[in-house]
């Protein structure tokens, strides 16, 4: 069976995104497991003896590849892709990778997307408004989806995204929430082999103490699970956050995911149980998108120190969806990462 084609968007090329997409790419691992076809600026890439070997394709003439290859979105003068040093021509520059790459998926060009990081900040410096990768995917393909943090030891779903704390009570609804509940519970049955056991937290602390200390968990959450229950999905909660985090080996044991109400309340203990192995999932999309869960990390990007890890773990999840997507099915169970 033929490997999936997994497009990368190279993200911002002042930060890390670049070389540890390079460094991932040269893992054997990697590259036993697909084909990548990386969206990019080509000055950018000509810095890397790896992407020297690869072919080159116009986006307008791109198709099914069969061999590593680059398409060259832009060509940046020296001092808009310093490592370090972000500009807002840059910014501009990250967002076009992911709209080419989002062209190519929409093409079947691409098994999966793995979207190296980029700078909100840049890309909305540069006039675009942007909040995040998985709002663009969202939008460009209609579709309702759901960001999960996917961790050798927990998987945490986010019912709200890049939003302020400020407007969390009015975008959580009921009927929102039961819907996210059905996605994450069709999406990761046919990866435990049964209805998944979600834990659904609560949005105030202690989960609301009955009311007392806010009435979100009494008028949305709890009857979301209500609902959702009496639709088959296997909800259980509010829980208190802190709780169920306190004994954080004991979460697999008791739940296959967690639905958390909002970003950092999910992206904390996604990001402190295992940082380098934790990969962003989006949920709902035609064809699989994942992405490391780091940032640009400019004070470090050029100076050989960044992990390329988290993109190794990224891009095999990407080819292990894509590959089971072909196939007709959902990913199976997690496996451990592989020696490298």
């Amino acid at each position: 069976m033929s490997l999936p084609l997994v497009g990368i968007s190279l993200g911002d090329v002042s930060g890390i995104g670049p070389e540890v997409t390079a460094g991932a790419l040269a893992r054997p691992a990697v590259r036993r497991a697909l084909i990548p076809v990386v969206f990019g600026d080509g000055p950018t890439l000509e810095r890397f003896p790896l992407f020297r070997r690869y072919a080159r394709v116009e986006l307008a003439a791109l198709g099914r590849v069969e061999s590593p290859t680059v398409v060259e979105v832009t060509r940046l003068n020296e001092a808009e892709r310093v490592p370090g040093k972000p500009s807002r021509v840059g910014g501009r520059a990250q967002f076009a990778f992911i709209t080419r790459a989002i062209e190519a998926m929409r093409e079947g060009h691409v098994d999966a997307l793995c979207t190296a990081p980029v700078s909100k900040e840049q890309i909305s410096r540069a006039g675009i408004p942007f909040m995040g990768h998985t709002e663009v995917l969202a939008e460009a393909f209609g579709a309702d989806v759901l960001m999960m943090m996917d961790g050798p030891r927990v998987r945490i779903a986010l019912a709200t995204n890049h939003v302020p704390l400020s407007s969390l009570s009015s975008l959580l609804t009921v009927e929102k929430l039961v819907a996210q509940l059905k996605l994450l519970s069709r999406s990761l049955e046919p990866v435990v082999g049964r209805k998944p056991r979600i834990a659904v937290l609560g949005l105030n602390p202690h989960a609301g103490e009955g009311g007392l200390l806010g009435r979100e968990e009494v008028e949305v959450i709890g009857p979301a699970i209500r609902r959702a229950r009496a639709a088959k999905v296997d909800a259980h909660g509010p829980l208190p956050a802190d709780g169920l985090f306190a004994r954080p080996d004991d979460i697999a044991g008791r739940y296959d995911a967690v639905l958390a109400m909002y970003h950092d309340q999910g992206l904390i203990p996604a990001k402190a149980l295992d940082f380098e192995r934790t990969v962003n999932v989006t949920l709902g999309l035609p064809v699989p998108r994942t992405s490391p869960d780091h940032g640009t990390a400019y004070a470090i990007a050029g100076k050989g120190e960044a992990s390329c890890v988290p993109m190794v773990e990224a891009l095999l999840k990407a080819a292990q969806l894509a590959a089971v997507g072909s196939r007709g099915a959902r990913p199976g169970p997690r496996r451990p990462s592989p020696r490298r």
